[in-house]
């Protein structure tokens, strides 16, 4: 297990800089509130969670978009356990070793679960499994397909790990299974990666992901992440966002950070939604085909999912 981090505490500061010492108790700004709105969809949702005993990401992480997401059918999924074989410095998610566990029911119990639920687009994602000999991508595929045998109409994007090891192998692997959508954060700018991620993870290599799906399928439609307010700067941002599109990212999410306990990396500021509205319109002239990004955006973001599933579903009808 490694070494818990010290407790931080974190101080505000103006738009547009960073932050280099932590000092008093940030709080969060009156723009920085969560919109609660429940439609019938949403209700029937979380009637069957509760009655079924269903595992989501979006009720486990309290997402706060959930509400969002589930009145218009979206549920996240998290595959393969719950523990992490890394340890990144944001990640509230349990680390150790699994030790080549996993269960090979779960793809039929994940695919019953989206069929139980009615939902139209389904987000899977897992914790790093560097214990399993390709990294558990045969287990995400397995999943795709069992969700795309019980109805092909079902929209899935794969938030998954880096595939370090076997990188091509895994890719073409998930590609193979019919997967609408293929994504992997790179969480951060280059500068941060060594006090944010984990040890393992390394920013060329989540950028060489992104370059190797394109290479093995131009048409699939790829999306990262980058979270806001770990210390970058907006330039630093900015690069980060160039190198992924030219890695030929096609959708990009950027939402503020938050710390899960005072054990984890601190909050250096909250960014302003004007900001991110500045980061929005550079991602589009950049030549992103969509960008969501404020405050209470998340990797998987109704936002996104909406744009993405009119795109994945023009594609599927010109093929």
């Amino acid at each position: 297990m490694p070494r818990p981090l010290k407790p931080f505490k974190t101080a505000s500061v103006p738009l547009g800089t960073e932050s280099t010492v932590p000092a008093s108790e940030l709080k969060k700004p009156d723009w920085f509130k969560v919109r609660l709105s429940e439609n019938e969809r949403y209700q029937t949702i979380e009637g069957l969670v509760k009655e079924h005993g269903l595992a989501t990401v979006c009720r486990e992480a309290r997402c706060p978009n959930i509400y969002e997401c589930w009145n218009a059918g979206t549920a996240t999924f998290m595959l393969m356990g719950e523990e992490c074989t890394r340890a990144c410095k944001f990640c509230h998610v349990k680390t150790g070793n699994p030790k080549l566990w996993l269960d090979v029911e779960e793809p039929k119990k994940i695919a019953n679960s989206v069929k139980t639920l009615g939902l139209n687009y389904v987000v899977l994602t897992s914790v790093n499994r560097d214990d399993l000999p390709d990294e558990g991508a045969k287990h995400f595929a397995d999943t795709v397909r069992e969700i795309k045998n019980l109805n092909p109409e079902i929209l899935v994007e794969t938030l998954t790990p880096d595939f370090r090891r076997t990188r091509e192998a895994a890719i073409q692997t998930m590609i193979d299974s019919g997967v609408n959508v293929l994504a992997h954060n790179i969480e951060t700018v280059s500068r941060l990666v060594p006090s944010v991620r984990d040890a393992r993870c390394r920013h060329e290599i989540s950028l060489n992901y992104h370059r190797i799906a394109k290479q093995l399928k131009s048409d699939m439609i790829t999306k990262s992440s980058i979270m806001m307010g770990l210390g970058e700067t907006n330039d630093e941002v900015l690069e980060a966002m160039h190198e992924l599109r030219e890695a030929d990212v096609d959708i990009l999410t950027l939402g503020q950070y938050l710390q899960p306990t005072k054990n984890h990396h601190p909050v250096f500021r909250y960014v302003h939604p004007d900001e991110f509205k500045m980061l929005e319109q550079k991602g589009l002239e950049m030549g992103f085909k969509f960008v969501a990004s404020g405050p209470m955006v998340r990797s998987s973001y109704r936002a996104a999912e909406f744009f993405i599933e009119k795109m994945a579903r023009e594609r599927v009808a010109a093929n």
